[in-house]
């Protein structure tokens, strides 16, 4: 488990774990500013993004469930090998009370609901107009953040995760 100093260290390096992020040219709206920055171990700080197909979802409408926010781009070869296995955890383990969310990073609604379409995801995904990704610093992609039932942050990986390495995570948050 990542410690709260250990994260913005990790982040720092995150192009060299999976796809940078920050090389790949998109329509993203400008980041947000947003004071909370998210620490393991600590609250998750709160957020309201745009959902595709259509609506808002909020950190607050997810009160009580197990989270685990999945940063992705429809561009990133690790992100598009993962979906098929998140949405097989969220098929599995939703009624146990997890929610994942895709958070499309630096991509538009109609790149995020094609990235949903194309994997027939289970999971809802929103477009970050950078606020996620300032709070999470998030430099590249994928990564992967599990917040459990009472709102904390418990852990945040950069980069690839097995099928396993997930499944693990998710009971953790289950318990």
């Amino acid at each position: 488990m990542f410690r709260a100093g250990v994260l913005t260290i990790v982040a720092a390096t995150l192009p060299a774990a999976g796809c940078a992020s920050a090389t790949h040219g998109g329509s993203a709206r400008p980041a947000a500013m947003s004071p909370a920055v998210a620490r393991v171990g600590q609250p998750a700080p709160a957020w309201s993004e745009p959902a595709v197909p259509s609506g808002t979802l909020t950190l607050a409408s997810l009160h009580g469930k197990a989270i685990y926010l999945n940063f992705f781009a429809s561009w990133c070869p690790p992100c598009n090998e993962e979906a098929p296995t998140l949405s097989a955890l969220q098929k599995q383990y939703g009624s146990r009370g997890l929610q994942i969310v895709g958070v499309d990073v630096l991509e538009n609604a109609h790149k995020a609901e094609q990235f949903r379409s194309d994997h027939n995801l289970a999971y809802p995904a929103v477009v970050d107009d950078g606020t996620l990704r300032n709070q999470y610093n998030v430099n590249g992609l994928p990564v992967h953040v599990f917040i459990d039932r009472s709102g904390v942050v418990r852990d945040v990986v950069v980069g690839e995760l097995s099928e396993t390495e997930m499944r693990d995570r998710v009971l953790k948050l289950l318990r």
